[in-house]
């Protein structure tokens, strides 16, 4: 394991430490629990615009069609 020295505003690391003491956790381990979350949703971000894309072009759907169909179930979400 490496050490890293990472720079917080003191809000924000008080909001830390208070989830830490909550959850019976060091923040070191907070820390790393919330790296590991982020880089996970950004994976799952990409596997869903990768299969949107996928989609869009096997279907040959435009940007247009999308915000067409957008605007189509807003106004109909409205009623």
């Amino acid at each position: 394991m490496s050490t890293v020295n990472i720079s917080f505003n003191p809000d924000l690391l008080k909001q830390i430490d208070k989830v830490a003491e909550q959850e019976s956790r060091s923040r070191s381990e907070l820390i790393r629990e919330a790296a590991r979350s982020y880089i996970e949703r950004k994976r799952r971000w990409a596997r869903v615009f990768e299969l949107g894309s996928r989609t869009a072009k096997t279907k040959a759907i435009t940007l247009k069609d999308l915000e067409t169909e957008i605007a189509s179930y807003r106004k109909g979400s409205r009623k």
